[in-house]
């Protein structure tokens, strides 16, 4: 990537390692805070409403999120002009988190505001800046057409009520996340391809990688926070142990060696912004969606860890796990264009296990399910002979 005149865009290194840099690690913070907001949102409405709702403004920040990663792929954020942009995206995104649980509700209207805002104000920036690269200055145009129509349905879902809001806001993220599948196709400016998004691919991984230690980071303050307000018990510390475990077992499955290996491959890839498109904007979201719902399912299990599990329990205890090992398998097909079935059987019992394990406590449920997300990360363990070349080999082919 060349520099502008300006001097706000990254210049990628000969070896194409960019570093994440220390501003977008503070920026990061921010969307800890939003994480755990999204994990005591869900856990005070344990029904499929408030499901349906925590997955919507999931979908929000997860969103606000990975556009300010892909962002910072194209600006320096080391520049003054570009740190100072990050930073003003991060204020916002403190108040977006702020009011998140009070969404549905009073302050519909300040959450919308604060998305809006951050969605077409980065686009705006990046139009801006681009004069003299005028295919990504295109490009950014389009982002841009695309953030304003979801934006109209943003605020006015804001400003209405009940199921009228969650209709509006469904609508609005559907947009949103059909806009980089259709390359943000806009009839008078076209539509972009994934050759135009020229990424470094280490630099959009190592976000990534960060985002999914802030979601197991949130699971692992959760465990703690609830453990700290029990009395001590036996069934109590076992349930402790039992989310530690399990909270170990995720992130081994994703840092032990595919999340490396996947950095370089997109980094070599003939078309990283396709992969960068589907194994890291899409399939990155069902892991967090995992790690959040199961981090519910530990505070659960923990907090009563004995007695006849409640629904709520079983679900989220269950789901947390599937949805991450879906999340995984999609990324490693992305990646390496080979089906995990390992992945594809231990979602096949988190599901059949559900009913036998409704009569039994939630401690008993925890342990079934971290123990098989234990045996698949032990069945990889068991390939790490298989070198990594061989693994990586013709990325290429990869379905994308």
């Amino acid at each position: 990537m060349a520099s502008t005149s300006a001097g706000l865009r990254r210049i990628v290194s000969r070896d194409g390692a960019e570093r994440v840099t220390y501003v977008e690690l503070f920026f990061d913070l921010v969307y800890v805070f939003a994480v755990t907001q999204l994990s005591h949102l869900l856990l005070g409405e344990l029904d499929a409403r408030g499901a349906f709702h925590t997955l919507l403004l999931l979908l929000a920040v997860w969103w606000a999120w990975i556009y300010t990663a892909w962002i910072t792929n194209w600006f320096d954020p080391d520049n003054r002009i570009v740190r100072s942009m990050l930073l003003l995206c991060m204020l916002v995104s403190l108040v977006m988190a702020a009011v998140l649980p009070h969404a549905f509700g009073n302050r519909g209207l300040a959450f919308a505001g604060c998305f809006v805002g951050l969605q077409v104000g980065r686009s705006l920036f990046a139009v801006t800046a681009l004069g003299s690269d005028p295919p990504l200055r295109r490009n950014f145009q389009r982002i841009l057409t695309w953030a304003i129509a979801a934006g109209v349905l943003w605020l006015f879902g804001g400003d209405v009520h009940g199921s009228a809001r969650e209709i509006i806001w469904l609508l609005a993220v559907c947009i949103e996340y059909f806009g980089p599948a259709s390359g943000f196709y806009v009839p008078a400016l076209g539509r972009s391809t994934t050759h135009d998004w020229t990424i470094s691919g280490h630099h959009l991984a190592e976000r990534c990688q960060a985002f999914i230690l802030i979601a197991l980071g949130e699971s692992i303050v959760v465990t703690g926070a609830t453990f700290a307000e029990k009395p001590m018990s036996a069934t109590v510390v076992a349930a402790l142990v039992v989310a530690f475990a399990g909270s170990v077992a995720l992130w081994w499955l994703y840092f032990d060696r595919a999340a490396d290996l996947g950095g370089s491959i997109i980094a070599r890839d003939r078309d990283p912004g396709r992969l960068g498109r589907t194994a890291f904007t899409y399939f990155h979201l069902p892991m967090v969606a995992g790690i959040i719902v199961g981090a519910v399912g530990d505070e659960l299990a923990i907090a009563h860890p004995t007695g006849h599990a409640s629904m709520a329990a079983l679900l989220t205890i269950l789901a947390g796990p599937a949805l991450f090992l879906a999340g995984h398998f999609l990324y490693k097909w992305a990646v390496f264009g080979r089906i995990s079935w390992p992945r594809i059987l231990a979602i096949a019992v988190l599901i059949i296990a559900g009913p036998p394990l409704r009569q039994t406590t939630p401690l008993a449920i925890a342990l079934v399910a971290t123990v098989i997300v234990i045996a698949v990360a032990a069945w990889d363990t068991r390939l790490a002979h298989v070198p990594l070349a061989e693994l990586s080999s013709e990325p290429s082919r990869s379905p994308r």
